[in-house]
């Protein structure tokens, strides 16, 4: 009795776990198609393709076709075309790597589940159909031998029963080796399934290796790529110069002064020089906005804007107020500062120049091409009313300071400005070319002003301006 219980609790057992078997399979059939259908979703590729027809098709080669196609009409004379050909490479390029990691995953993990979903796990399910059937098939034979046994005992042909009877036996027997073949091959793939669940979950790790590989291998592409076309972007000398900082802006040009600045000087001294409150009155703002695309084309066709000194005088003004850095740069700001501060006036012409020595040479020659400027401006400021008092009011906080702080500095700002302005020919007294590129056509020269002081270039001490001392006096400290 204990025997007959123990093996009924053992087949109670068996058919609870394979029910928990046979449930999760079915969930794991579903996640599983499910899984498949999206991630071939995401696939650009034609799933199934040869790997040449599947790059053909994918988006980015037809990407890749046009952009190179579109840099070819461009020329090389673009850098839009030249930009376009060499991003058209590189996305070809990732194209070919696209279609190799699509062609992996279809192999490692497309391809496994869909085998685990649509063949591994309905062939289990179909077994356990197939037992189902077995067992039908089993107990209709039991019930006819039943019924045959039964008709020997209570009939009278008995020999011929007995036969039949024997006949119905090995049927029962044949129907139930059926089953218990059946039942053995479905629980062993049943457990097998249930084994292998680690191996099915290590599709998905594959799937983020193969996508980690993929990523690797494109970032590969793009981080080669990439030095190549900024190193043409940073070659391509047609860029701004309005905003650009000044060292970027002549070393791409190759020039020694901005490009702004000697144009809009050179106009100036043509057609500017004696224009009431140049710098002061604000010009049209389609016209100086024209200005100053066609300076930051750098094309030479300026003739029109000859006849609007205030044009060019904004656009000159814009541009040392666009620049990153101020000319006189932020680096000094407290050195100018302090100079200023000086009480006496030729100990703080001596400071001011002390400081304006260790400006960088770019920021240096700019600003003596500007000052020597403002300077042969305030010569005429009988007719156009800008001393260099009101020159560094109006230009001081483009050339030492940010916008939002010109108010609260422009007293500082002027008492910088204005004696460097006076005093030109002492703080740089060498002669001054104004058509530094040669580039324009110089206006008719005016008279020869030789106010130029003496000038130890291999001292770090000044003189003072004759103006100020007495013609024998020969330095001043430090």
């Amino acid at each position: 009795m204990k025997k007959q219980f123990n093996r009924m609790k053992q087949l109670a057992n068996q058919t609870v776990g394979r029910q928990v078997i046979e449930r999760r399979m079915e969930l794991v059939r579903v996640v599983s198609h499910n899984t498949h259908k999206r991630m071939v979703s995401c696939l650009q590729g034609h799933i199934g393709a040869e790997a040449e027809k599947r790059h053909k098709k994918l988006p980015l080669t037809a990407l890749s076709q046009a952009m190179v196609e579109s840099g070819s009409q461009l020329g090389e004379d673009s850098l839009i075309g030249k930009m376009m050909e060499v991003c058209g490479d590189a996305e070809n390029r990732l194209a070919s790597e696209l279609m190799h990691h699509e062609l992996q995953l279809e192999k490692d993990v497309l391809d496994p589940l869909s085998q685990l979903a649509e063949v591994d796990i309905p062939n289990i399910l179909k077994q356990r159909k197939q037992l189902a059937k077995l067992v039908l098939d089993y107990d209709s034979a039991r019930t006819r031998w039943l019924q045959a046994t039964k008709s020997i005992i209570s009939g009278t042909n008995t020999q011929a029963l007995t036969a039949k009877a024997d006949l119905l036996k090995e049927e029962l027997d044949e129907a139930m080796n059926k089953v218990e073949l059946c039942k053995d091959q479905l629980a062993a793939d049943m457990y097998s399934f249930s084994s292998k669940e680690g191996d099915y979950a290590q599709y998905f790790v594959t799937l983020l290796e193969d996508q980690a590989d993929y990523h690797r291998k494109s970032l590969t592409v793009l981080e080669t790529v990439l030095p190549t076309i900024k190193a043409q972007q940073d070659s391509w000398t047609e860029k701004p110069a309005f905003g650009t900082g000044l060292d970027e802006h002549l070393k791409r040009s190759g020039r020694e002064i901005a490009l702004p600045m000697e144009a809009c000087v050179m106009m100036l001294l043509e057609t500017g020089m004696k224009e009431e409150g140049l710098f002061r009155i604000a010009a049209g703002a389609s016209k100086l906005k024209k200005l100053k695309a066609a300076l930051d084309c750098s094309t030479s066709q300026l003739e029109e804007f000859y006849s609007d000194p205030h044009a060019v005088a904004g656009a000159l003004k814009s541009y040392l107020r666009e620049l990153p850095e101020p000319l006189m740069t932020y680096q000094l700001y407290d050195e100018w500062i302090q100079a200023s501060s000086v009480t006496d006036p030729d100990k703080r012409l001596q400071a001011l120049w002390v400081v304006c020595d260790q400006l960088p040479k770019n920021n240096k020659a700019n600003l003596r091409y500007l000052v020597k400027f403002l300077a042969k401006l305030a010569q005429d400021s009988e007719a156009n009313k800008m001393t260099p008092s009101n020159i560094a009011i109006v230009l001081g906080p483009n050339l030492l300071t940010l916008a939002e702080m010109a108010a609260a500095t422009s007293v500082h700002v002027v008492a910088i400005v204005e004696p460097i302005i006076q005093h030109a020919d002492w703080f740089f007294p060498e002669d001054i070319e104004f058509n530094v590129s040669g580039m324009f056509a110089m206006p008719t020269p005016p008279a020869n002003h030789n106010n130029h002081l003496d000038y130890d270039s291999g001292t770090f001490e000044r003189k003072r301006p004759g103006s100020m001392v007495d013609p024998t006096s020969t330095s001043t400290p430090r």
